[in-house]
């Protein structure tokens, strides 16, 4: 008789998230004295606006956080949330449709466990962020990457989606700024793609928490609209679609933890009924935080935001002109994607990487350079690299980058 196994095959088979896991190496050299530049986290690094601060100091001194509060959040973050969803996306919600959890993981994952059985497959727009395969595999689904290279920036076609259609297809992630690669569909392409899925009865989960951070494609340097929601841009779709969001990119409020998942009726009451069981409400003290943000002054989003467009800029020249890196030009989030395959397969300090793995491990060892390969998000080939780090490490990172692969 075989000895069962300690743990569950379900939990054992989770990897850990490759980007949390470069980034506490590279805090870990750190630590060591040694001068390693990250950009490895997706966190911006600027302080959260005082504001938003300021009001969760008056939360702490207030009894009335310190309790239980509903399972689904504040009803007045939900408002906020409301309101904000109509703003942004375009669709119209009631409170009632909305729940507040523990940061964007907990509405990404909940929202899958919510409307997958087992064997449901999912088209999993690829390079995907490292955590939507492992969720969906937690609820029991199957993704099926549906992969568009550095050719197409990174974008999906409605002929690749529908190629990779079966019968067992009951979900399209959407996502859209992205992570990894900063893509973002343009409205026809997004319409497109809106009624397809509409069309084959798709639910869609939307993942729109980098919509705010979108750039100019011109010269012109005003401010872009948010990125189009899918159901905004085919409101039929409103009845099955799911929109995960958060505070923590376009605030700087990664640590909060308060995200959420804006849905139909029947899918919010059966999300909550899991969270009600799973976390309960999110800290009281945070949510008043998330309440000021979104119905606050938003100057310190815009200053961000032309921050992050600013070095968005200078990393992308700074690596295109290095031979071997083809590194297209992003129009949301922060992060670059550049395809190395250019890279791999020559000698670099006396080191012939193959893979994106060997290559960033090359990276960090001779550079002292931290980024994470490709195979977090896909096939191997590309580098992921956030620019939410200060202009002087951005910029001495590329120096570095530069000088290692000079030819």
């Amino acid at each position: 008789m075989t000895e069962p196994t300690r743990i569950s095959h379900r939990i054992a088979s989770i990897a850990e998230s490759a980007t949390l896991k470069v980034d506490s190496k590279a805090k870990a050299l750190q630590a060591q004295g040694r001068p390693v530049i990250s950009y490895a986290a997706g966190e911006p690094d600027f302080a959260t606006p005082s504001h938003i601060v300021e009001a969760a100091s008056r939360a702490v001194l207030d009894p009335k956080n310190y309790k239980y509060t509903p399972a689904v959040g504040l009803p007045e973050l939900r408002e906020a949330i409301a309101a904000k969803t109509l703003r942004d996306s375009g669709l119209e919600v009631s409170a009632a449709q909305v729940i507040v959890t523990n940061g964007g993981k907990q509405a990404v994952y909940q929202s899958f466990a919510t409307l997958l059985d087992p064997g449901d497959e999912v088209l999993v727009p690829t390079p995907y962020w490292t955590t939507y395969p492992e969720a969906i595999r937690l609820a029991g689904g199957v993704p099926v990457d549906v992969f568009a290279g550095s050719d197409q920036n990174y974008l999906v076609t409605v002929e690749q989606l529908e190629a990779a259609r079966t019968e067992r297809t009951k979900v399209l992630l959407f996502v859209s700024p992205s992570n990894p690669t900063g893509a973002v569909y343009s409205e026809e392409q997004t319409k497109a793609i809106g009624e397809w899925a509409e069309a084959n009865g798709l639910w869609v989960i939307s993942d729109e928490i980098y919509q705010n951070l979108t750039y100019p494609s011109t010269s012109s340097g005003q401010a872009p609209k948010a990125a189009l929601s899918i159901v905004e841009a085919v409101p039929a779709l409103a009845d099955r679609t799911i929109l995960v969001n958060g505070v923590a990119k376009t605030y700087a409020m990664t640590g909060w933890r308060v995200g959420w998942m804006v849905g139909p009726a029947d899918a919010i009451k059966g999300a909550a009924n899991l969270q009600s069981h799973l976390s309960s409400n999110v800290s009281n003290v945070s949510q008043r935080a998330a309440i000021e943000a979104l119905n606050g002054p938003q100057d310190a989003v815009e200053e961000m935001r032309q921050a992050f467009d600013r070095r968005r800029k200078t990393i992308v020249a700074g690596l295109n002109a290095i031979d071997g890196i083809v590194c297209p030009t992003p129009e949301g989030a922060f992060y670059v994607y550049p395809d190395v395959t250019g890279l791999l397969g020559r000698s670099w300090g006396g080191v012939t990487p193959t893979t994106s793995l060997e290559l960033a491990d090359l990276i960090l060892d001779q550079a002292e350079v931290a980024v994470v390969p490709g195979e977090a998000f896909g096939p191997s080939g590309f580098l992921r690299l956030s620019y939410a780090l200060g202009d002087e490490p951005l910029a001495e990172g590329i120096a570095r980058l530069q000088k290692l692969f000079a030819v």
